[in-house]
């Protein structure tokens, strides 16, 4: 049983930065795959980013490629997820996803653990 924990998020302006943090306990951290996920008010859950489980291999949503980076340190048990360049319509709140297969993909209902979300507000 993996336990996932988010922070970092916040109100900022459009063109600045946030770094969010997906701490994990309870399992075996770099057994799993991690993606974030964000949601949008009114909106479906979409897929941001993944990583593998080494962090080998990183795969990112068209609409942000290019602004986000994620990354993991599995000695400290954390994803991050750095974002640059913010926009109005990276506002929602942002979600860690684990899961033990070796690549869960894009779709939200193949991760088994997730965090409980955290809140990201940019401002135009």
């Amino acid at each position: 049983q993996v336990q996932l924990e988010e922070s970092g998020g916040g109100l900022v302006q459009a063109g600045g930065s946030l770094r969010l943090s997906c701490a994990a306990s309870g399992g075996t951290f770099s057994s799993h795959c991690v993606a974030w996920f964000r949601q949008a008010p009114g909106k479906e859950r979409e897929f941001v980013a993944v990583i593998s489980r080494r962090g080998g291999a990183t795969y990112y949503a068209d609409s942000v490629k290019g602004r986000f980076t994620i990354s993991r340190d599995n000695d400290m048990n954390t994803v991050y997820l750095q974002m640059n360049n913010l926009k109005s319509e990276d506002t929602g709140v942002y979600y860690c996803a684990a899961d033990y297969r070796l690549f869960p993909g894009r779709e939200s209902y193949n991760y088994e653990y997730w965090g409980q979300g955290t809140q990201v507000t940019v401002s135009s």
